[in-house]
């Protein structure tokens, strides 16, 4: 079975198209715009140029679907009512799991700093790196300032990520 060939194409001023055929020959693309979001394309089966259904995708539904195809995450903790965690990026044997967890830009957090929260002296769950859109903040200090729109990678236990989590979301 062949590698698949992703084609890049750049689009002035919106973004970056990403053009994919399937083995059964459809054809998929993702249209990676400058604000963040993305459009997922797909073509129709008899002409290929002709775009059949689009979906406009958020940066945190873009990373939902992400994890969702990574195969890694095919077997996701869950919450109380057995629905999957939201942000869930992985989990091990040891009983630790990684997360994606968000600062809404109306957070108690924006503004302040990492140290503030007291998220890994309260929690035992430790920020990994911070996900901003201008790049990746790994290993962020304590004196590092969060911002609205910031995502938090946090690693721990279930009961730790969800007690960050719960952090986070105070108003």
């Amino acid at each position: 079975m062949s590698i698949p060939r992703v084609r890049t194409t750049p689009l002035p001023g919106v973004g970056v198209q990403y053009d994919l055929t399937t083995r059964e020959r459809r054809h998929l693309s993702v249209i990676a715009h400058r604000d963040g979001s993305r459009s997922l394309n797909v073509y129709r089966s008899d002409d290929p140029d002709a775009c059949s259904q689009a979906f406009r995708l958020t940066s945190e539904e873009s990373a939902a679907l992400v994890d969702a195809l990574t195969p890694v995450h095919r077997t996701p903790g869950q919450q109380a009512d057995g629905q999957p965690h939201p942000g869930l990026l992985h989990t091990t044997d040891l009983g630790l799991v990684a997360e994606r967890l968000p600062v809404d830009g109306a957070s108690h957090w924006n503004g302040r700093t990492l140290g503030e929260t007291r998220m890994r002296t309260e929690t035992g769950a430790s920020v990994v790196a911070v996900l901003r859109r201008t790049g990746a903040v790994p290993s962020p200090a304590p004196d590092f300032r969060l911002a609205g729109g910031d995502t938090l990678i946090v690693i721990g236990t279930r009961e730790g990520v969800d007690a960050a989590a719960a952090i986070l979301d105070r108003e």
